[in-house]
């Protein structure tokens, strides 16, 4: 018998729509590439910025792009595939995966969504703050070759980092710190890690970010040390995600509340016009209910009709035995 596979849900409210996802990813999306080409200055900070993170690691002993980088450099069945790894995964797998929990996991697309929005945001703050060289823009006499170029006719790249030759202007080299290839990553295999039901896809969440630190260090497109950023930056973004998730929540049930505020403060018009005492007002259940007929069974019934004097207090008619009854208590006082 084939298993039927339970899949949470997001609750009818609150189900992300594509008509709002799209305009917002395009933003945030818009906003990380203008801030990386906004950023283009000067070189020499760049480089300086580069050549002191470079002698950092070393003081550590911890520049491990420098063994990779010559490994993918002697061997083009390590370096081609880094290469194309570097130009394409990022841009391709990043977005299906977020497409994959929009359609499959809507209950916690919101919650990853935000993850990687908030995280690129921060990752944006650094490029303007610290802009970076990268190992391969440096001076060849640190040790380092920029495989981008050296296998740049295999791909659709130039020699300006990921972008297709002849587009190089449209980027920012100099946005190495923190590595959001690495970043991105990272978001990546927490969420398959998470969310995904097989083995295979638990496996693809441990070995992609992994990978692809290896590829950014060994392609010279980045330290290690900026590969450390982009996993802060992640770790950062996901401790803000669900913060900021209830304050967009809180400002949008104020707004709401607002609105509908206003739709309660005008009074609907029921009455046609006419006005209508509390004390001749009919219940719905009076107005709707069965009258009494004539006794007689089968006979066709009448409507209810209000009497006001159902409604409105009688006064005693003179005479009555009210009357006698308040002159006996008027004799007996005298």
């Amino acid at each position: 018998m084939e298993s039927v596979r339970m899949y949470r849900t997001a609750p009818l409210g609150k189900r992300p729509r594509w008509w709002t996802e799209l305009p917002l990813i395009a933003v945030v999306y818009g906003l990380y590439s203008a801030g990386r080409l906004l950023v283009r200055g000067d070189v020499q900070p760049a480089v300086d910025h580069g050549l002191a993170i470079l002698d950092l690691e070393k003081t550590f002993r911890i520049n491990f792009e420098h063994p990779l980088n010559r490994l993918f450099t002697d061997h083009p069945a390590l370096g081609i595939p880094a290469d194309f790894a570097y130009a394409s995964l990022h841009y391709l797998l990043t977005p299906a995966i977020l497409v994959w929990l929009f359609r499959r996991r809507p209950a916690e697309y919101r919650l990853q969504r935000s993850w990687l929005m908030i995280s690129t945001l921060i990752g944006l703050i650094g490029f303007t703050l610290l802009p970076t060289c990268p190992p391969r823009l440096l001076d060849a006499g640190e040790g380092f070759v920029d495989t981008m170029a050296q296998y740049g006719s295999y791909g659709w790249w130039g020699g300006e980092a990921s972008a297709p030759r002849g587009l190089g202007g449209m980027t920012n080299q100099y946005a190495a710190m923190p590595s959001l290839h690495v970043g991105w990553a990272l978001w990546c295999g927490v969420v398959l890690w998470r969310q995904g039901r097989t083995p295979w896809a638990k496996a693809a969440g441990v070995v992609y970010p992994l990978a692809i630190t290896l590829v950014v260090m060994g392609t010279a497109n980045h330290y290690f040390l900026d590969a450390l950023a982009g996993a802060a930056v992640m770790v950062a973004g996901l401790l803000l995600a669900k913060p900021a998730l209830r304050l967009a929540d809180l400002v949008k049930s104020r707004l709401t509340g607002a609105r509908r505020g206003e739709t309660a403060g005008t009074p609907a018009n029921v009455s046609g016009g006419c006005e209508t005492s509390a004390g001749t007002a009919l219940s719905r259940a009076a107005a709707s209910g069965p009258a009494a007929g004539d006794g007689r069974p089968g006979a066709p019934q009448r409507p209810f009709e209000a009497d006001a004097r159902d409604q409105i207090p009688r006064q005693p008619a003179p005479g009555t035995a009210d009357d006698a009854r308040t002159g006996d208590a008027a004799a007996a006082a005298r």
